[in-house]
């Protein structure tokens, strides 16, 4: 079991020869990085504004949470435009290898994020 949970990031991140190295995708000229405290939790607020089920905003929070952060530092939700995270999510959970479902849960997540943030 302990071997089987050691190796656990040749299959969350691709097998890329490594564990993960926070901050090994290049950030260049991106919004601010930022740690498990500044990422906000859904809420009652969020799912009224967002249209969507408090549970599906959830689902995504806790995908970002779980995989987001597996290969590179966190990207908050408040600082990238929503266009910026729908270009960039296929290739991320495809990378991560979630389901298109995840995927879902997780623009749902960021799109809740900023209208709750009045963006």
């Amino acid at each position: 079991m302990m071997a089987m949970l050691g190796c656990g990031w040749m299959v969350s991140c691709g097998g890329m020869g490594g564990p993960p190295n926070l901050g090994d995708m290049e950030a260049g000229g991106e919004p601010a990085e930022g740690g498990i405290k500044e990422v906000p939790n859904p809420n009652a607020s969020m799912a009224a504004k967002s249209g969507k089920p408090l549970s599906q905003l959830q689902h995504g929070h806790v995908i970002y949470m779980l995989k987001c952060g597996e290969c590179h530092m966190y990207q908050l939700p408040q600082n990238l435009d929503v266009d910026e995270w729908e270009d960039a999510m296929p290739k991320m959970i495809k990378h991560a290898g979630l389901e298109s479902a995840d995927e879902r849960a997780v623009l749902d997540y960021v799109v809740a994020v900023k209208l709750d943030r009045g963006e």
